[in-house]
């Protein structure tokens, strides 16, 4: 599956759409973020039953603004349409595919309950 361009038309439906979204936000004058795209573009290319998408923070700062993105690389990744992981810095190959694993791996009624407690508590503080 080709990396998808992502911009706030195409957002919604790309975590809708996808059982597992990988997102790269990054910028073309960040050296850590040239670095990270080769890293990258293997893995979506090894990892077709994924979708992964890139986000260029400077064409696209309102997307990137949601996600206060402060730092670049930031790598998120989102399973069933819920948040489950969002790191700056540069991700090493092996790591990055041990990342896939977990999140592949991960009990997700279990996530959902832990998010509607979450939620439950957030309203009534």
């Amino acid at each position: 599956m080709p990396i998808t361009t992502l911009n706030m038309e195409n957002f919604n439906p790309s975590i809708e759409d996808n059982d597992i979204l990988i997102v790269d936000f990054w910028a073309s004058w960040c050296g850590p973020c040239m670095a990270f795209k080769p890293i990258f573009e293997q893995t979506a290319e090894k990892h077709p039953e994924i979708a992964f998408a890139s986000c260029n923070t400077e064409e696209e700062s309102d997307l990137a603004h949601l996600f206060q993105i402060r730092s670049i690389p930031t790598l998120m990744v989102f399973r069933e349409q819920i948040l489950v992981y969002a790191q700056p810095g540069m991700v090493p190959a092996e790591a990055l595919e041990e990342l896939i694993e977990k999140v592949k791996a991960l009990d997700m009624d279990e996530i959902r309950k832990e998010v509607a407690q979450m939620k439950e508590q957030a309203a009534s503080a």
